[in-house]
Order: C-alpha cells, then structure tokens, then sequence
C-alpha cells in the first residue's frame, strides 16, 4: 500500500515526535517545573517547551545532566544558547584547529555553542542534577532541510564562529555603537546577573541593558534590569523573543491593541514566556532588589536576520505615536500603574516611579 503524500509538513515537529520527550506549551512556564524523561541522543534527560510566542524559528530544549554524569558529545547545525537554570559543571568544545576549550558554568551562566562544533556537558556535582535552558533555532533549521543527517552529521566546519580563544573563558569585548545597541562580543558569560549593563533610560525608569554576540551568531540574546520600585515601558514586536527571569520577582502584562484586559505571567527565577505575534507587553519589578532577565530570539544586531528585526532594533525605543513600537508613559492605560502600585503596596515596596507620575494623592 503506497504511503500516505506528506502534506502540510512539519519536519521540526515530526523530530520531537520521535525524539520521544515531553513537550510543554503555555503562555509562561516554569522550566523548574518541568518534568524530564531520558533522552538517548543526549545520555542525559530532556523535554521540549514551546511557548506559545515561540514563532516559527525558535524552541526550547530543558537539559538535566545526572549527578556525577555527562551528556553524548554533540554537533549540529543549529544555534543553541544555553541558560544554566540549576547546578555546576563544564562543557567542553573542540575547534577546527584540533584545541578542546573547557569552561566551567554555574547558576546563572550563558554561553553559546560555536555553530557545528563538537561539544560536550559535564556535571560537577556528584549529588545534584544540572538543569540547562537551551533556546535553539533547531525549528527554522530542520523545517528548512527536513533531513536528520544534514543536521546532525554534517562535517562543514565554520572558523569564523568560533571566535577568539578567550571567549571561552568568560572574556569578551564591548563594541559602543548607542543606548540599547551596545554589544559585547564572547561565547561565554560566567554570571549574568553580575554582568555590568549600561543605561538606556528610553526603554523605562532607570533602565540598563546590553546585547550580546555569542560565537558569532544569528540567534540574538540581551539582558535588561530595572531598578526596585520601576518598570519599563510597554512595546511590541514579532514573536520568539524568549524572556528569562534572572533576578528578582515580578510580573508582566500582555495585551493585544483593542483587548479590554491583559494577560499576565508572573516570574521569578526560573520562568520563560514568549510575547506573541505583536502583542504589547511590559515588565514590572515587585521585588526589594533590582529585576534583571534575559531574552533570547533569533536575529541579532550583527546578524538581524529579518527584515522586521532590522526595523525593531532600529526603532525599538521610538514611541507609536512617531512611527516606533513603545508606548510612553503619559499615553499608558492609566489602569496599569494603579495596578503597579497595589502591587508594590503587597509587597512593602516603595515606588521609585514619582518622576515620571502623579503619586501624590
């Protein structure tokens, strides 16, 4: 009997299939939160998130390496940007030139794996699982080849990616270009949340931010603060932008233009979301200490990939009123810091947002 004609194919979906790992959807999901099974092309347990923002390029794969243990040495042709959520251990990537550079990671930790290099995980600890955040461009990738061996068994090699030896070490360099363009340039960021950020007051009270160059790539990642008692303004763009939490507690509210409510995720270390397909959003710290996250997307300021994140990163603090995709704070719904201020009054914090509102009454 002749095989059934593919139609309306999804090779990315079809390979989680048989990859036979848990898959978890939502809006935010809480990646402690998720459950692993064994994953035999790694040795170690896995699962995949698919937010519901994740857009066509852009997945999640949750990594537990067991105590005492490391994952099978693996190469692709995928980007892959990892996020330590929990635990301590190595990695080890061997280049072109024949060298095996080693770093250690810990909570916290960011690094990229240089496009089609063979790498390795190891777990320090002897007691404790290490639990890795990969956001990878695998969907774009195979729905582009819809081929296992392209993707997994490929021997071309891509120098230019591997950058300077140092990058594996955790240095890098910083490339000025102007507020919230930014760029430090590395494979390898041993604390994010220690990492110095520099001002962007348009994005929001207070606001700081860099964009990182991690091996050379077209998946983009950036990480933004927001002092206590504040909260950025709101925007808008295409999906698949990854939101981490890093430090801190909060919460952000999603709406699209005519809706009457939001939604909202609230998050603390641990939690993704993925804003949808132009869907406004804005962030809010609730905390006693400064909130900082990280988002991950594919497109970069080197390499922006799409026409559409060429224009956001060249607009992305420009007000709607001028053609942009932020809206101010005098033009917010005045819903929002009503609200914000209930919040903080929870939880005994004082609002650092009297330049910018009437608090007075």
């Amino acid at each position: 009997m002749a095989a059934e004609p593919k139609f309306l194919f999804d090779p990315y979906l079809d390979w989680t299939e048989r990859e036979g790992l848990p898959v978890v959807e939502g809006l935010g999901v809480d990646l402690f939160a998720v459950d692993t099974k064994p994953w035999a092309r790694l040795g170690a347990d896995g699962a995949f998130v698919h937010v519901e923002g994740r857009g066509d390029f852009v997945s999640i794969f949750v990594i537990d390496v067991p105590p005492g243990a490391k994952t099978e040495p693996q190469q692709h042709l995928f980007e892959e940007v990892i996020y330590v959520l929990d635990g301590r251990g190595s990695t080890v990537v061997e280049t072109l030139d024949g060298r095996r550079h080693t770093f250690e990671w810990g909570p916290k930790s960011l690094f990229a794996l240089p496009l089609n290099c063979r790498y390795q995980h190891f777990n320090g600890s002897g007691t404790e699982r290490a639990r890795l955040s990969a956001t990878t461009n695998a969907p774009v990738v195979m729905n582009l080849f819809h081929s296992d061996r392209f993707v997994f068994d490929n021997p071309f090699v891509f120098p230019d990616r591997h950058g300077k030896a140092s990058y594996f070490s955790g240095e890098g360099e910083f490339i000025p270009k102007r507020p919230g363009r930014h760029m430090w340039e590395t494979n390898f960021v041993p604390d994010l949340a220690a990492f110095e950020l520099k001002a962007w007051g348009q994005r929001g009270a207070g606001s700081s931010n860099m964009k990182f160059i991690l091996a050379d790539g077209t998946m983009h990642a950036h990480s933004s603060e927001m002092p206590v008692g504040t909260y950025k303004k709101a925007h808008r763009h295409g999906p698949d932008f990854h939101v981490y939490n890093v430090t801190g507690t909060g919460y952000s509210l999603l709406w699209y233009e005519d809706d009457e409510g939001f939604e909202r995720v609230d998050w603390r270390h641990g939690v993704v979301f993925a804003p949808p397909d132009g869907m406004y959003h804005q962030h809010y710290n609730t905390g006693s200490e400064p909130a900082r996250y990280l988002a991950v997307a594919l497109g970069s300021l080197r390499y922006p990939f799409t026409t559409a994140k060429r224009q956001l990163f060249e607009g992305v603090d420009v007000s709607v009123r001028d053609g942009g995709a932020q809206i101010e704070y005098e033009h917010q719904d005045p819903r929002i810091h009503k609200l914000y201020l209930d919040e903080l009054a929870i939880n005994g914090v004082q609002s650092g947002m009297g330049e910018h509102f009437d608090e007075s009454s």
